[in-house]
């Protein structure tokens, strides 16, 4: 029997589909579970790809079964799981072999699995795939980390198993050690700020246009049409127009407004914190989930607060402000797009990865849960200017941002005065507000710091002198 091209451990839903994908593009695979029973089912579901697929019941049997230099996909929970199937595994392995974690894991911790085995025969890549279940069967987004060297073991499998964007694959090796899995948490980070950003679009289309689920999954399949066409839209629109089985109602109506999170978002902010970096759409969206994870604090503070007392949510021209809406989402996405490049930009310079924009937007075309019509634009703008400080003063987005900014201005204000949370549209103004002007406020705040803490300053006339004439400071 021939050797497997590539091993997998873990076969949950994402590792078997991820193995069945694997198989379907003419790729032998062995594959392990910790628990034969799993094992024996999946290959025994496996249908006409049973040829394809080796099961295999002992880590001995798996690793012999593939071919030198041995890839191996680790498809578990995120963290110290990892760190516990390596160790089983390493006693087991050769020179060359290639221990690949494909979960949602901290980058950091890519960087030190990476860095421990420098100096061993073995070696280690950080694989963000992005997609869910539907892509990791069918045609994820994969981001790689590691050496170029263990890359090309596995280029070929991964570009038969990516998504497709006008046949070009969605697949790239983006740099050493944690470069994969950060561009994965940075995807992810943006993902939170974009369903944020349409959730808060729903919410003043329902609460204060009064629309129904229905009605709205229209207005957001009309938008699927147009500049906003994104697989995150397109599934808006349906999850808009399900109902319920048991009570024929809309199905959204009866979901509980608690939104779960997985750690990915709240890595974006903490990384772009580290950095300096503004991403104020990721954590306004990470700050909104955590809020409404607060479902009983929240009911007693309505108690107690009440809502705002504002009156009826108005508007002059309902079409217009519809199609109002449209442009503020438009901007804001293009605001979270814009933060989130920018951060990895900056990780980039920080962590030596020599990370290339125009690449990242292109395997994220398709595939990945953020994919959209829009990352065509942005793997354009990047071509052309690939140093560019900030997205949004590219020629094309500098032009988008100046058509929609209108629009956002005045959705954002409606819903203020309306009474309906915003954070994260909010965000997206107070961000374009203050990256494009010259003479911010700050020096008020460089006043306050040396005024109780000497900590100086520097004077727009350029004069050698960096403190105040604020006496003895706290004392004075």
């Amino acid at each position: 029997m021939s050797q497997a091209e590539i091993g997998l451990i873990g076969l949950g839903v994402m590792g078997s589909n991820l193995a069945l994908n694997i198989a379907e593009r003419g790729n032998k695979i062995a594959v392990f579970n910790r628990t034969v029973e799993a094992t024996r089912k999946f290959y025994s579901e496996a249908g006409e790809l049973k040829g394809q697929i080796v099961p295999c019941e002992t880590i001995e049997e798996f690793v012999a079964a593939i071919r030198p230099p041995r890839p191996i996909i680790i498809m578990i929970k995120a963290g110290e799981a990892v760190d516990q199937q390596m160790e089983i595994l390493k006693p087991y392995l050769s020179k060359g072999d290639i221990m690949i974690d494909a979960g949602n894991a901290n980058f950091r911790d890519t960087m030190r699995r990476f860095d421990a085995l420098k100096g061993s025969d073995l070696t280690f890549i950080g694989m963000g795939v992005s997609g869910g279940e539907e892509g990791a069967r069918h045609g994820p987004s994969i981001m790689v980390g590691g050496t170029e060297e263990s890359y090309r073991r596995v280029e070929k499998v991964l570009t038969s198993i990516a998504a497709k964007f006008e046949n070009d694959p969605c697949v790239a090796w983006l740099g050493e050690n944690g470069a994969g899995h950060f561009v994965k948490t940075i995807h992810n980070g943006i993902e939170y700020a974009d369903m944020q950003m349409i959730a808060e679009i729903y919410g003043i289309l329902r609460d204060g246009l009064k629309m129904s689920a229905a009605e709205i999954g229209e207005v957001f399949g009309t938008w699927n049409k147009g500049r906003l066409n994104s697989y995150l839209i397109e599934i808006t629109e349906k999850v808009l127009k399900a109902a319920d089985p048991l009570t024929g109602k809309p199905i959204v109506d009866l979901i509980l407004d608690k939104a779960g999170q997985k750690g990915t978002g709240k890595w974006s902010v903490i990384e772009a914190q580290n950095m300096g970096i503004p991403a104020t759409g990721i954590e306004a969206a990470v700050a909104a989930r955590s809020i409404s994870s607060m479902k009983e604090e929240r009911e007693a503070a309505e108690k107690i607060l009440g809502l705002p007392p504002v009156g009826e949510f108005t508007v002059a021209d309902r079409e217009a402000f519809i199609e109002d809406l449209e442009n503020a989402l438009l901007a804001a996405k293009i605001g979270a797009y814009a933060q989130g490049f920018a951060v990895m930009s900056a990780a980039s310079k920080e962590f030596g990865w020599n990370l290339p924009m125009p690449t990242i937007a292109k395997i994220w075309r398709a595939g990945c849960i953020i994919r959209s019509q829009f990352l065509d634009e942005i793997t354009t703008a990047f071509t052309k200017a690939p140093d560019v400080a900030n997205l949004i003063v590219t020629p094309a987005f500098a032009a988008m941002v100046k058509e929609t900014d209108g629009a956002l201005r005045r959705v954002v204000s409606a819903a203020v005065l309306g009474g309906l949370p915003v954070p994260a549209l909010a965000s997206a103004l107070g961000y374009f507000d203050s990256y494009r002007r010259g003479r911010g406020t700050a020096n008020v705040i460089q006043a306050q710091r040396d005024f109780f803490g000497a900590h100086g300053f520097d004077r727009v006339d350029g004069a050698d002198s960096h403190h105040g004439p604020w006496g003895s400071g706290l004392n004075a």
